[in-house]
């Protein structure tokens, strides 16, 4: 089935009760047993749910994956996949990853007995020159948050077999209609499916995907045992999303391309960093993996003073965490999403106090443009 059709339609069947056309919320904490050992597949709300088991079908369709694992955050997805490793493993990690990522890992789980090595994976050579005898986990996103660099996903897959090491992406930035990376040769894919899958602020929620079966049963396992599951409501409003994610992702990525041309044109930043520039250093690699380049943009302007003025005083965009949904966000990485990196790590790969990151929306560009323009005068 084409990416459309399996958005609205796998993992849903209409309710053999009622005919129910949209998938129903089970917001049921138990189930009714016929007699003892004997029930309908559903023993408790934790470990099955209905609703909940709809939308990690429906996801897993979509990333082109067997098996889809939902959590009730991108960070407890992300946590439960620290379950593949033991105390005194190693993990590769692309040095620009999301800010919460960089503070489970570095600032949590080390105490737990876990090494990290925080690589600039854009050159994959380094991810090969970054393994040890302990390792057992590479871990990339791309594009990064917020320096929008690549991974060469088949690279790096390639290498990840070559040494029997487990490869994550995060792929939450491109979303699965741009970036399939399981069809790459990536082992799992996470997405915080509040961001682009629901696309409607409104929820928390994360998901993994994945084709291996252990890797499977293992996480499945982790998010019964730990508990950090969705709401059936929380579940149905993703389901809800993603029929629209196709349409909305196609905007997304008209809408940035055409204000990341503006940025370049227009002079206003100094840098700008969107993969869907020619002028970016992976722009042929993005055309290779992704089938589009997103609705994410990043922009330097120099100075911590202009990049305040501009912050305070859009209209349309609203200062604010987090990405992907259909209005316009713009953060300041610096002393939002990315607090918790030491200036020094952060200036190293470019993240500057004068960088602004745009989560650009579906609004009418002419209106983004314009209020942009507006707040610098």
């Amino acid at each position: 089935m084409g990416f459309s059709t399996d958005a609205i339609h796998a993992g849903q069947k209409p309710d053999p009760v009622t005919g129910a056309v949209i998938t129903p919320i089970y917001q049921t904490s138990t189930y009714a047993q016929d007699e003892l050992g004997k029930h309908k597949g559903f023993e408790y709300g934790r470990t099955h749910n209905l609703t909940r088991q709809s939308l990690e079908t429906n996801i897993a369709a979509l990333e082109k994956g067997k098996y889809g694992i939902a959590f009730s955050s991108g960070l407890a997805a992300t946590h439960a996949l620290m379950s593949l490793v033991k105390a005194g493993d190693h993990i590769i990690v692309s040095n620009n990853v999301y800010g919460g990522t960089y503070r489970l890992f570095e600032l949590i789980m080390k105490d737990y007995g876990l090494e990290y090595s925080w690589v600039d994976t854009s050159a994959i050579v380094n991810i090969e020159k970054a393994i040890q005898k302990n390792t057992k986990l590479v871990y990339l996103e791309t594009p990064t948050n917020p320096m929008l660099n690549l991974t060469d996903l088949s690279g790096a897959s390639e290498i990840c077999r070559r040494h029997g090491l487990i490869s994550i992406v995060d792929n939450t930035f491109m979303s699965p209609y741009f970036q399939n990376p399981l069809l790459l040769g990536i082992d799992i894919v996470l997405h915080s499916s509040t961001k682009y899958l629901n696309g409607h602020s409104d929820v928390i929620g994360g998901i993994i995907i994945t084709n291996n079966e252990n890797i499977h049963e293992r996480i499945r396992y982790i998010q019964n045992a730990v508990g950090a599951v969705p709401s059936p409501f929380d579940c149905w409003l993703v389901l809800r999303s993603t029929k629209t994610l196709a349409v909305r992702m196609e905007r997304h990525n008209k809408n940035a391309i055409e204000l990341a041309d503006f940025f370049a044109n227009s002079k206003i930043a100094e840098k700008v960093y969107y993969p869907g520039l020619k002028t970016h250093p992976q722009h042929e690699l993005a055309k290779k993996q992704m089938r589009g380049f997103g609705g994410m943009i990043s922009a330097d302007f120099g100075n911590i003073e202009k990049a305040k003025k501009l912050l305070k005083n859009v209209n349309i965009f609203t200062l604010g965490e987090s990405l992907g949904g259909v209005e316009s966000l713009i953060s300041h990485p610096a002393s939002m999403t990315h607090a918790s990196v030491p200036k020094e790590e952060r200036e190293r790969m470019g993240l500057t106090d004068s960088l602004v990151r745009f989560s650009v929306g579906i609004e009418d560009i002419e209106d983004l443009i314009a209020d942009i323009e507006n707040a610098l005068k």
